[in-house]
């Protein structure tokens, strides 16, 4: 497949260069990164359509013949699960006439996948099995269009136009960084999706600081200071850092109290941390010493952003009678709410004739890794690593 795309965003390149200076000296992207209807197009197609996308939790396509459409960046993605365990993506595309497999956000169990529209019928390993009155096609030459697709940490990844670096390479040291946490093993306990009036990339920034949390966050001022934790240097395309618990709490809840037991493999310094990660473009991860919590992004316009909330626990206490999740669920659906206010607002701001780049703050250092990975996107077209010639802030400059 050739891909024939422009390279550089459609951006003043010169206003980036700021954003790319060193820590102490750099400045926020420029007003149109966030409210762009052309860059927002071009982010579509560049970051979230020529990198690895998370599609969701790979629970949600667990078993044999399981199937559901999603979407990454402008494309559908049809996801399916065959008798081996292993993972297909396809473009949510019949290779009759271009209908739909399933409709975005449907769900099948079947061992076929058969479209909808004159029947056409496909292996879950994509392969044409049966076309109605078309006797003699070719199986694999009419057989479904495929997406990479692959799994990591209990996460599900597609990659649609497949030119991506390999999704370990993507991730780089995080998996060593969550290994101990276990995120593959954990189940969903509960749910919620917001609709947040803003940029996606806004929703990255304001989670990978602490700046903000003495003037909008009491509750959680109270089981963590603001300004403890360090930033790590990551060698994939995420960026992250951690807080430390107070003395008097085991978790992140408005008591400081859990409802659940520490993760099985974590040892005494985690428990005593929480964990913040953004594997760029669509998904954060917040490691508690007893349960996750994810964020799946989707952008639908320049100033807004879906974003699925997913609360793991482990296998033990979620299968225990009786057991509540609304410990954790109730203080982040209350840190969450106030987080999509200060957005939207900062939304609002960004969308006025007199924004102009601000400085960024020393505590806002992995704002500033976000931000570069985002302005070295714009320079080369696709995301990727930090090259390796930046030479890393020390944590000592870089504390939360």
């Amino acid at each position: 497949m050739v891909w024939r795309v422009r390279a550089e965003a459609p951006i003043d390149g010169d206003t980036l260069e700021d954003v790319l200076a060193p820590l102490g000296a750099s400045l926020t992207l420029p007003r149109e990164a966030y409210i762009s209807e052309e860059l927002f197009g071009w982010e579509l197609e560049h970051f979230f359509e020529r990198s690895w996308v998370c599609v969701g939790r790979s629970a949600g396509i667990g078993g044999t013949g399981e199937q559901i459409a999603t979407r990454a960046g402008s494309e559908g993605v049809l996801l399916t699960r065959d008798d081996a365990s292993t993972l297909h993506g396809f473009f949510n595309v019949c290779r009759h006439r271009g209908h739909e497999l399933l409709p975005e956000g449907g769900t099948s169990r079947s061992r076929v996948v058969q479209c909808p529209y004159h029947g056409w019928v496909y292996r879950l390993d994509g392969r044409l099995q049966g076309a109605p009155g078309m006797p003699g096609l070719d199986p694999d030459a009419f057989g479904l269009v495929r997406v990479p697709a692959a799994e990591w940490r209990g996460w599900a990844f597609v990659n649609v136009s497949g030119d991506g670096v390999e999704l370990t390479e993507h991730v780089g040291n995080l998996d060593q960084v969550v290994h101990d946490h276990e995120p593959e093993r954990l189940v969903t306990a509960a749910a919620i999706d917001y609709d947040v009036g803003a940029n996606w990339k806004v929703v990255h920034e304001n989670y990978h600081e602490c700046y903000h949390c003495s003037n909008i966050h009491p509750e959680l001022c109270a089981v963590t200071p603001p300004d403890s934790g360090h930033d790590y240097e990551p060698t994939g395309i995420w960026v992250g850092g951690s807080m430390d618990l107070r003395p008097h709490a085991a978790t992140m809840s408005l008591s400081g109290e859990s409802g659940a037991s520490p993760l099985r493999g974590l040892g005494a310094p985690k428990r005593r941390q929480v964990l913040y990660f953004g594997v760029v473009p669509n998904l954060l991860i917040s490691l508690h010493p007893d349960y996750v919590v994810s964020y799946r992004l989707t952008p639908t316009a320049p100033d807004r952003t879906l974003v699925e909330c997913r609360w793991l626990f482990s296998p033990e206490d979620a299968g225990r009678g009786g057991f509540d999740p609304g410990f954790a669920v109730d203080f982040w659906d209350l840190v969450n709410r106030q987080d999509w206010e200060a957005i939207e607002s900062v939304q609002r701001g960004m969308a006025s004739r007199g924004h102009r780049q601000g400085p960024l703050s020393t505590r806002e250092g992995t704002v500033r890794d976000f931000e570069g990975i985002v302005a070295r996107g714009y320079l080369t077209g696709t995301l990727r690593p930090k090259p390796a010639d930046v030479p890393p802030v020390p944590a000592s400059s870089r504390d939360r």
